[in-house]
């Protein structure tokens, strides 16, 4: 292929192309990070106009009854600032009468238009200015004040706005008629409130003004602190003690280059965000897409991404890809355990949770004129679920963003082949390897890690390479969100209150759906114990009671639940490197011991350390189908084999004082011949849409997944190519395949 042909050439190349922007000949990655300097600047400039000092204005948007007025007050008299209130400042000096007097004399239509072209006549600086509840109704003038200054939404309980209306006898606001209940119309207006706001105030129910007026200030001083939330690899090594931030990376730059440089992964260089308990229970009666607002606001800066952008991303994804309303519904099993149901999206797996979401950060992080190849090794689910996410792009997006897949060719099971294959789509490809996953995973870091393949695509096509496994944080963080959303509806559900204990019980691979669960509960979610559910290849399992993480004389077996296959956990690295105090030199060692001596053993703190938090069994495959079995019996439901030997490991290792969410990884319709052995049905059709429709004749719980049924007969009529087991054979597909798309 042409890069093998031309590599001795690369290293002229670089020296030309990139002589003015000084990079060493030999590390052309590096020229990914002019791109760095490009979005530094472009920071540097966002901070320079988004200051607090000099001329620009904190503005408080809300509904009525928010505390705008009064919180504007407080903060005015804490930082010596003027304050100003739209109602009483501008709007009746202007029009020389009441507002409640205005809106009677020209009604809801016109008042907006009058009170918008009175703002567009205002100007201030350097001063907290309070809105009316109606000025985000009206868009010139919005505009005219977002320029002005910092946008902060006071998102204040609905129940508290009502009681507080009524104690201030207000019985009608703008927009609102006779037939119209206060609550309807605060909560339609939530869609302008969420259209403007730079930086979300989320407001405990009975907060004081006193409470809420530092909270503002807090929000402020994170959105103008753009180095506050940046990201390390776990093998970063801090010389002599004294942080480099110059190696420290943002969120969007993290998910842009998804694997770090030396081969670690990205993780938060400082403490994860806390939710407080008031806050939580805020979002207990909340919908799944308003949990995850708050929740990944809390986690991105809006530097990176802004929050009404992301907003706007939460919905694309979630709103109407899901077959069910609830997006990740908590079901009661029996007793003491619950099944966290993951698997409505459009592949039926867990994996939807986050890869509807991802590819919409990932599109907006990267720099225009850019185009990127996503790489992915898939252990079954991923890569369906990678390919649907990629393929709702826009179409603008679509043509600078390609995704390739790496599947084990005989190690996933039929349907999950069939639906890879089929998800195929203008940008996205599946690539069939003659090895296992271990082999899929290990060969896409080494591409990465490759400098001259790397700077070769950037030269040669223009082209950077990136991932979307979970070792991406902009894929991973997402499934944050499921996890806390999970307590909370057993909270709703009166199961138990908030700040009583759950255990959660997770079928686990590659570590990342458990280390996210891990993540909830630094965010505030009071989970006690992490249960590691093991299949045959119990290499987790062994580690979290040994502390050896061993793969000497230890084949990868093929199983009924194929998605936790894995023996190389990529994942465990960033919590080992969390309990080690973020040691990157520690991790640089153990992970380099595993790839050349296949072992490390960690010292005896660190596992007792790790056994605070976790516990882990394994599950024969005979007991997973026992289990399959017996659960339907007893209950109508079918758990898929992932689910199944969570179920198993759980009733051994759970202790039944507090509930325990077993997660339900994916919908029991992928692994038909396995449940079909379990429940022992007789195979009347062999093929993979012949399986399901029989399955969805049982009328069994969970309901058959529909858009899994539509889609499978013209999954089983799509074509795909097959390589070896080579790393320069995935290299030539991977070149191609940038050919055919970008050139």
């Amino acid at each position: 292929m042409l890069y093998f042909n031309r590599c001795q050439h690369l290293k002229q190349i670089t020296q030309r192309c990139f002589s003015s922007v000084h990079v060493k000949s030999n590390k052309h990655v590096r020229l990914i990070l002019s791109r760095t300097f490009a979005l530094a600047e472009l920071r540097k400039s966002w901070h320079s106009t988004h200051t607090l000092i000099g001329d620009k204005n904190i503005i408080l948007m809300g509904p009525p009854g928010a505390g705008k007025t009064t919180v504007g007050r407080i903060i005015g008299q804490k930082l010596s600032c003027c304050v100003i209130d739209v109602d009483d400042d501008i709007l009746e000096k202007t029009w020389n009468m009441s507002v409640s007097e205005k809106l009677q004399d020209v009604g809801n239509e016109q008042f907006l238009e009058e009170e918008g072209k009175a703002v567009l006549n205002f100007s201030a600086s350097g001063s907290v200015i309070s809105l009316t509840g109606s000025n985000p109704m009206h868009d010139a003038s919005m505009w005219h004040l977002k320029k002005s200054g910092i946008i902060v939404y006071l998102d204040v309980p609905l129940i508290d706005i009502i009681n507080r209306l009524k104690s201030m006898k207000i019985n009608r606001i703008v927009g609102q008629n006779s037939e119209t209940p206060m609550r309807d119309l605060l909560t339609f207006r939530r869609q302008y409130y969420k259209k403007w706001y730079d930086t979300r105030v989320f407001c405990e129910s009975g907060a004081s003004p006193e409470e809420v007026a530092n909270k503002v200030i807090n929000a402020i001083k994170r959105y103008q602190d753009v180095n506050s939330e940046t990201f390390i690899s776990t093998r970063h090594i801090w010389p002599n003690d004294c942080k480099q931030k110059n190696s420290s990376k943002f969120f969007s730059e993290a998910v842009i280059e998804g694997l770090a440089s030396d081969g670690g992964l990205f993780v938060p260089e400082n403490e994860f965000p806390k939710l407080s308990c008031g806050e939580w229970k805020s979002l207990v009666g909340a919908t799944y897409i308003e949990r995850a607002q708050i929740i990944l606001e809390r986690c991105i800066h809006p530097t990176d991404i802004p929050a009404a952008k992301l907003g706007e991303m939460i919905e694309t994804a979630y709103a109407k890809n899901f077959a069910c309303s609830k997006i990740a519904p908590v079901r009661h099993l029996s007793g003491n355990q619950f099944i966290l149901e993951l698997f409505y999206g459009p592949t039926g797996s867990f994996k939807d949770l986050s890869l509807q979401l991802m590819p919409h950060l990932f599109a907006h992080c990267i720099p225009p004129n850019c185009n990127y190849m996503i790489l992915v090794a898939t252990s079954g689910d991923t890569g369906s679920a990678v390919l649907n996410g990629f393929s709702h792009l826009n179409n603008n997006d679509k043509k600078r963003i390609a995704v390739v897949t790496f599947f084990p060719e005989n190690g996933i099971s039929d349907f999950q082949k069939a639906q890879i294959i089929g998800s195929q789509k203008e940008n996205g490809w599946a690539v069939g390897v003659k090895s296992d996953f271990d082999f899929c995973q290990t060969a896409v870091k080494r591409i990465f890690k490759d400098s001259d393949f790397n700077g070769f695509l950037v030269i040669e096509y223009g082209t950077i390479l990136s991932s979307a496994n979970s070792i991406n944080w902009g894929r991973l963080l997402p499934q944050v969100v499921y996890h806390a959303s999970a307590y909370l509806d057993l909270v709703s559900q009166g199961f138990i209150s908030f700040g009583n204990p759950v255990d959660v019980c997770i079928p686990t691979g590659n570590f990342g759906n458990i280390l996210a669960a891990m993540y909830a509960k630094m965010m505030g979610i009071p989970i006690r114990k992490f249960i590691c559910a093991s299949n045959q290849n119990h290499v987790l399992t062994d580690f979290i009671k040994t502390g050896l993480y061993d793969l000497r004389e230890r084949k990868l077996a093929q199983t009924f639940s194929p998605a936790i296959d894995i023996l190389k956990s990529s994942n465990l690295e960033r919590h080992l490197h969390l309990m080690a105090n973020k040691d990157g030199q520690l991790m640089t060692k153990l992970f380099s011991q595993l790839e050349e001596q296949h072992h490390f053993q960690i010292e005896k703190i660190l596992v007792e350390k790790l056994q605070q938090d976790f516990v882990a069994d394994w599950c024969s495959e005979k007991d997973c189908l026992e289990a399959i079995n017996s659960t339907y019996n007893a209950s109508g439901y079918i758990l898929d084999p992932h689910t199944a030997i969570a179920k198993v490991v759980a009733d051994r290792m759970q202790d039944k004082t507090c509930p325990v969410i077993i997660s339900s990884t994916a919908h029991y319709s992928k692994f038909a011949p396995a449940i079909m052995q379990a429940l022992k049905i007789e195979e009347i059709n062999q093929t993979s849409s012949g399986q399901l429709y029989l399955l969805s004749s049982y009328n069994a719980l969970p309901p058959p997944h529909r858009a899994l049924l539509a889609r499978t007969k013209q999954q089983e009529k799509m074509g795909y190519e097959v390589c070896a087991a080579d790393v320069n054979v995935l290299k030539n597909h991977v070149e191609r395949l940038i050919q055919n798309q970008f050139m």
